[in-house]
């Protein structure tokens, strides 16, 4: 690897351990894919003999992945570790290649709440739990994966009365949690780290605030540390979710307009993009308290905002830092309407030999910096 750049790859069939200096040499690539939502995911390139005993590490007899076969992708970056991705392998595929001696390996994989949409658990009674208690104990079961829950309470807490209803899962774990943070205009994920083996599960309301990661320079000559960065306004998507609340004093269905800023997403430009008309957030939403209806529809209102796009590339050497996704950074450079704070929404990192690259989308609700300067 390059100068102040250690590679770490873990692999095992529950607990990971490090893999083997056979098989870091025959790793030729990989790509971590990490999105602020969602799902994120690896690949992995070996290139092997055809007799190389490695291709059991990743592959039965059958040809398929090993069961719950579980890897960590990790950079020591200037002395300071960056767990990337704690997955499991989901796809192998084997080509052999021109000279017949040699074949290339490609393992896929996810990360670790692909394990949780496994087993549908549909019916599981929940009596006299909100939602954020049932979050937080289907969680228990992945605790030996080293998954801690981070579960935010909602406004909304609801706790059912056992002899009136009695909440039950439907579908999977990651189905169920999913759906549980959709009532109530939450995300879910899985973020690896801050130590090999360890993993915090999200489930709370999107942050878009914090302390910015350093700026990325563009045009700036010999400060300049992206290799590329290109900026799209979009004015179409934006919409303002529109809540419809039945008044029972009155019998009058009141329309209620859901503005696109909470406290957690803060405007990051000054002009905001021209709303193109109303939009309902959803169909079912008459069926929902208003607080709740209100709570989905801003969730919705910061999404359908983020009218300002960027994408581009950097080497990590050149930046001088791992470019992280779910956070703020700078952008500077770029003019008058496109600097300022933006969100990291994903960040793929292309690690080879002697090449460690990042590629990124940054989002903001609006053109024009709200702050005076980024931090460099």
């Amino acid at each position: 690897m390059l100068k102040g750049i250690n590679l770490q790859l873990y692999v095992g069939p529950l607990v990971p351990i490090p893999a083997p200096k056979a098989v870091m040499d025959a790793l030729t690539d990989l790509t971590v894919t990490i999105h602020d939502v969602g799902q994120s995911g690896f690949q992995l390139s070996f290139t092997l003999s055809t007799n190389s005993p490695l291709h059991t590490l990743f592959l039965l007899t059958s040809g398929g992945p090993i069961p719950v076969l579980r890897v960590v992708i990790a950079v020591i970056f200037n002395g300071t570790p960056h767990v990337l991705i704690d997955g499991v392998v989901t796809n192998s595929q084997v080509s052999q290649n021109s000279d017949g001696s040699h074949a290339t390996l490609t393992v896929t994989g996810e990360d670790l709440s692909v394990l949780m949409d496994q087993i549908d658990f549909s019916g599981f009674p929940f009596p006299a739990l909100p939602a954020e208690g049932r979050v937080g104990l289907m969680l228990l079961k992945y605790a030996v994966l080293g998954i801690l829950p981070l579960v935010v309470p909602s406004i909304l807490i609801d706790i059912p009365i056992p002899i009136s209803r009695i909440p039950a899962q439907k579908g999977t774990d990651l189905q169920y949690i999913k759906d549980l943070a959709a009532d109530v205009g939450y995300v879910f994920y899985i973020d690896a780290g801050p130590v090999v083996g360890a993993n915090v599960a999200y489930w709370g309301p999107q942050i878009k605030v914090g302390v910015p990661q350093p700026a990325l320079n563009i045009n700036m000559d010999a400060h300049t540390n992206v290799e590329a960065l290109s900026f799209t306004f979009d004015n179409t998507c934006n919409s303002i979710p529109t809540v419809f609340w039945y008044e029972e004093l009155s019998k009058v269905p009141v329309v209620v307009p859901v503005p696109p800023i909470s406290p957690l997403t803060p405007p990051l430009g000054l002009l905001h993009p021209i709303p193109t008309g109303l939009k309902p957030v959803s169909d079912d939403l008459s069926k929902r308290s208003l607080p709740q209806a209100i709570m989905i529809g801003i969730a919705k209102a910061s999404e359908w905002a983020e009218a300002v796009t960027g994408r581009g590339e950097l080497d990590v050497v050149r930046y001088g830092h791992v470019l992280k996704a779910r956070q703020l950074v700078g952008v500077r450079g770029a003019g008058l309407a496109y600097d300022g704070l933006y969100y990291v929404k994903s960040v793929t990192h292309k690690i080879k030999r002697g090449e460690y690259k990042q590629s990124f989308e940054l989002s903001r609700n609006g053109l024009i910096s709200t702050v005076p300067k980024v931090a460099a």
